[in-house]
């Protein structure tokens, strides 16, 4: 019985969560982040202000309810990649399905594109699934958590996609971001110099 109760109040949390979202998302693209308050988002969803903070710790999280989803993905891709597969490699194949399929045109990208503390607020956001992403990179690899390789791989793992989706083909500029991270600048280079001398002739 205590297990159906439970069962029931997560369902009900997660559609009240579920609601706050939608509505917040509705309000925002139709009338601009600055120019809605919590208060009516609340109002939208039918539930009291208070109510919404339990739920959101501000406006801006309103936007991006999948934030602890995106961090256990994050993890999940490391640790439970394939038998033989490499942590990096699997880390690659993660953010090139996940993260070079963003739409120009899709309300939620407008409206952060367009909002200067959505934007800021969505760096920050990204910037902390830097510290547990290193993490699951050391157990992966046998390195300390506070070795300066798994850090550094970590935030140039979760910087890749800002520069992958600027580019015309950002799956592609995805898995040349990863190949330098593997291979290093110099192998990058002679790559590129062998390629150039292979047109010439």
């Amino acid at each position: 019985m205590a297990e159906t109760t439970t069962g029931r109040r997560e369902r009900k949390k997660a559609r009240t969560r579920q609601a706050l979202a939608d509505a917040a998302l509705r309000l925002f693209t139709e009338r601009g982040f600055d120019n809605v308050g919590v208060r009516e988002v609340a109002e939208a969803a039918d539930v009291s202000l208070s109510t919404l903070f339990k739920h959101f710790p501000n406006k801006e999280a309103l936007v991006f309810d999948l934030d602890a989803d995106i961090e256990s993905a994050l993890v999940a891709a490391v640790r439970e990649r394939a038998p033989g597969q490499s942590a990096l490699h699997a880390l690659r194949d993660h953010m090139v399905r996940t993260r070079t399929a963003l739409r120009t045109d899709d309300p939620m990208f407008v409206l952060v594109e367009s909002t200067p503390a959505l934007r800021d607020y969505a760096r920050r956001m990204w910037s902390r699934h830097e510290k547990t992403l290193a993490a699951a990179l050391a157990d992966a690899t046998g390195l300390a958590p506070d070795d300066p390789a798994v850090a550094g791989l970590a935030r140039f793992a979760l910087e890749a996609p800002s520069i992958a989706n600027a580019g015309e083909d950002p799956p592609r500029t995805m898995r040349e971001l990863f190949t330098l991270l593997e291979d290093g600048w110099a192998a990058t280079l002679l790559a590129q110099q062998e390629g150039h001398a292979g047109q010439d002739r």
